[in-house]
């Protein structure tokens, strides 16, 4: 499990979705495109892996607060992270939680990003599925066995986002629904925001 939150955090942070604020990107988002699903990863995964041969955390983390209003669909996985609770809290609640949730993400797997810093990834093949697509790959890494990794895109807009990752066969989705649902059965949704924000 370790591996798959190492990996998690490598690409999603590299990738993603939503900001409170988006600032606008630096030169790096201009280089992803996002017009075929295969292309999308490849040149998106290859800006998030370039961010992080700078050495520089606070570099890494604006770069990746840019690119997360771009290329995942945060706002479709947010919902589908607490699908099981959101019938049940206020709005007040939900809004909270939306402005926590960038902020954790960053912060939970920021320091971990590092260890992927000479990872590429290597799209084999892509897999059309409704208006979207399974983008198999391989994330590989010097001296060490292959990650498989399975890139769910959507089409939204004018072009492809991530909705899902699964790694090493497991689903980055369900895992995280799974952590958010057992934190709030312990502990309540406000609790969970809480958490969230200590982490952001």
């Amino acid at each position: 499990m370790s591996r798959f939150r190492l990996m998690f955090g490598a690409v999603l942070l590299g990738a993603s979705g939503l900001t409170a604020t988006l600032v606008a990107a630096p030169a790096a988002a201009a280089n992803v495109d996002n017009s075929d699903p295969s292309r999308f990863i490849s040149t998106l995964s290859g800006s998030a892996f370039s961010v992080l041969h700078t050495g520089s955390q606070s570099a890494a983390k604006a770069q990746f607060r840019s690119l997360l209003g771009q290329y995942f669909a945060v706002d479709q996985i947010g919902d589908k992270l607490i699908a099981r609770w959101k019938p049940q809290i206020t709005p007040a609640q939900y809004s909270a939680y939306k402005a926590a949730l960038p902020g954790f993400i960053i912060n939970t797997y920021a320091d971990r990003l590092f260890d992927y810093a000479n990872a590429q990834v290597k799209v084999v093949r892509s897999v059309p599925r409704g208006d979207g697509a399974a983008v198999v790959s391989q994330v590989i890494q010097p001296g060490q066995a292959p990650i498989n990794a399975i890139w769910t895109v959507q089409r939204i807009g004018g072009g492809y986002k991530v909705s899902n990752l699964t790694v090493s066969g497991i689903n980055l989705v369900l895992t995280q629904t799974a952590d958010f649902d057992a934190y709030v059965q312990k502990n309540g949704f406000d609790k969970l925001v809480t958490f969230m924000k200590s982490r952001g």
